[in-house]
């Protein structure tokens, strides 16, 4: 037991060992060049070319819903002017006029602006939708 013990210790220490040189042999190179095939760079291409066609399944929030187009127009109008940065989108489904608004890729990013819009708008709520592919860099922080 011993025996078996000591060689699972020393291939451990060799294994850490050549993992430890090959990240210090990484942080020493400046400069990385990739080599691969060309036709590597077409699937790239032609797999984003596929999912920025696709509709990405997420959230965002509705504010109103009613027959009347007027009254659904002001309440856009009305959001835009108080969240001019939030897309806000009008979409009829016989017979109501769906304004729903903002491009959330969770439900808890959905959820932490519901509570911003109803102060405003006190029916609104979540609903899934299909939406628009959010700016990823606007969300990073410094």
């Amino acid at each position: 037991m011993l025996k078996r013990k000591s060689k699972y210790l020393f291939f451990s220490l060799i294994f850490q060992g050549c993992l430890l040189g090959s990240i210090c042999a990484q942080s020493k190179t400046e400069n990385v060049e990739i080599i691969q095939e060309y036709k590597i760079k077409e699937l790239q291409a032609k797999h984003i070319d596929i999912n920025s066609k696709n509709p990405i399944k997420g959230y965002r929030v509705k504010i109103h819903f009613g027959a009347d187009k007027t009254k659904a127009k002001e309440i856009k109008t009305k959001f835009i002017s108080k969240f001019p940065d939030v897309p806000a989108y009008e979409k009829y489904d016989q017979p109501n006029f769906n304004i729903r608004v903002g491009d959330f890729r969770t439900k808890l990013e959905a959820y932490k602006f519901l509570k911003v819009v109803q102060l405003e708008f006190p029916s609104a709520f979540i609903v899934q939708d299909e939406i628009e592919f959010p700016d990823l860099s606007a969300n990073t922080t410094k």
